[in-house]
């Protein structure tokens, strides 16, 4: 794949070998020590050593902090604020997964703030207890292609003293320079690649779905599946795959974008889950997505049946739902919940969670605890028919 530079919606440069820019862009944005906020496994890998080491030849004096989670709480972003103000730092490069993208990003906005964390809740317009003079650039280096993370205003944190996941939201969260380098993503292993490109998945589906008018964001959501249909096995079958990799970063950044029109029940589930359970976010999403499907029926079955046509999967909502779930099938996604969350589930504290979360309000038909029940105990025994949900 050819190397491009984009500007929507903030500045992008796309191409396996754009890691080696890294220093440019931090000069460009006047950041001479960069915190890079990464995670304890990618710290022990050559990619993330051979940054460090390109970024102290340039001249430049990272720091790192790499004490970040797959279900990141407060006390992480804590103790990265402190590292942050103890290292002198001037800017955020975060690389990893949607983990160290929230991290880091959370980072950027909370280091010299005098607001709390919470106080930041993704709720009316709570981002304006914020002093925006204050928060740190960011350059965001996805080494995953789901999240998305790396284009959005938001991070998911848990609140450990509620068990529960907190969308944080600034506008000024968003990177100011992304570099999507798919030389990055190659080690990913399979069933990584696979969660992490159903996450993407669920991202365009979900805000495709939504009841939101939103024309521009439905056409990315639209264009971003044709792209995982095309890419998503590729890149599961063959992690070499550099133009399979390098496409599924880019539907990770479009579903990203796309969800300013919404996202839905898998994700007022797959809150709770994770939150209560520490189970990957991705796999969740992809694990009820048949069965939130199935629940939403009644009012998505002609969008459902236009997706199946543009992605030539057939000409119906049941051809699409056949479609999702052999795609899940092809690459290994678990049928159950029950195959990834061992210990007992609370189901109707789960529900009641996805009652209040965020993503809930633009599900395509506003559920009720009962509804969520439903779906959560469908998705556990893996019955998938209408009549089971």
């Amino acid at each position: 794949m050819t190397q491009s530079n984009w500007n929507y919606p903030t500045q992008i440069h796309v191409g396996p070998g754009r890691r080696a820019e890294l220093a440019d862009y931090c000069r460009a944005l006047k950041i001479q020590q960069p915190l890079v906020v990464t995670d304890r496994m990618l710290l022990s890998l050559p990619m993330v050593q051979q940054v460090l080491a390109e970024l102290s030849l340039a001249g430049l004096e990272p720091g790192v902090f790499s004490e970040v989670n797959g279900n990141p709480t407060g006390s992480e972003v804590s103790a990265g604020c402190q590292a942050y103000l103890v290292g002198g730092h001037d800017g955020v490069v975060a690389i990893g997964g949607g983990s160290a993208m929230d991290v880091g990003k959370t980072i950027a906005v909370m280091a010299h703030q005098r607001c709390a964390l919470f106080d930041l809740e993704d709720i009316g317009d709570q981002w304006q207890r914020a002093d925006p003079s204050v928060i740190q650039p960011i350059i965001a280096v996805p080494t995953t292609a789901g999240t998305g993370s790396e284009v959005g205003r938001a991070a998911l944190i848990v609140d450990a003293e509620t068990t529960r996941k907190v969308i944080i939201f600034h506008p000024l969260m968003l990177p100011k320079i992304v570099l999507l380098d798919a030389d990055l993503t190659v080690g990913l292993p399979p069933h990584l690649t696979a969660a992490t490109g159903m996450d993407a998945l669920s991202h365009l589906l979900e805000a495709y779905c939504s009841p939101v008018f939103h024309p521009m964001a439905e056409g990315i959501a639209r264009q971003g599946m044709v792209i995982v249909r095309d890419h998503l096995v590729r890149a599961v079958a063959n992690g070499a795959d550099l133009e399979a990799r390098t496409q599924m970063q880019i539907a990770s950044m479009m579903g990203a974008t796309a969800f300013q029109k919404g996202l839905g029940a898998m994700h007022a589930l797959a809150h709770p889950l994770g939150a209560h359970h520490n189970a990957h976010h991705g796999l969740l999403n992809a694990i009820l997505m048949p069965y939130v499907l199935q629940a939403n029926r009644s009012v998505i079955e002609a969008p459902l049946a236009s997706l199946a046509r543009q992605l030539e999967v057939g000409s119906s909502c049941e051809d699409f739902l056949v479609w999702v779930l052999a795609l899940r099938d092809e690459v290994g996604i678990p049928h159950r919940l029950t195959e990834v969350i061992s210990e007992a589930v609370d189901v109707s504290a789960v529900a009641r969670a996805a009652v209040l979360d965020p993503s809930a309000a633009t599900n395509p038909i506003n559920f009720k605890a009962m509804d969520y029940e439903r779906v959560l105990r469908a998705a556990m025994s893996g019955a998938v028919d209408s009549a089971s949900i």
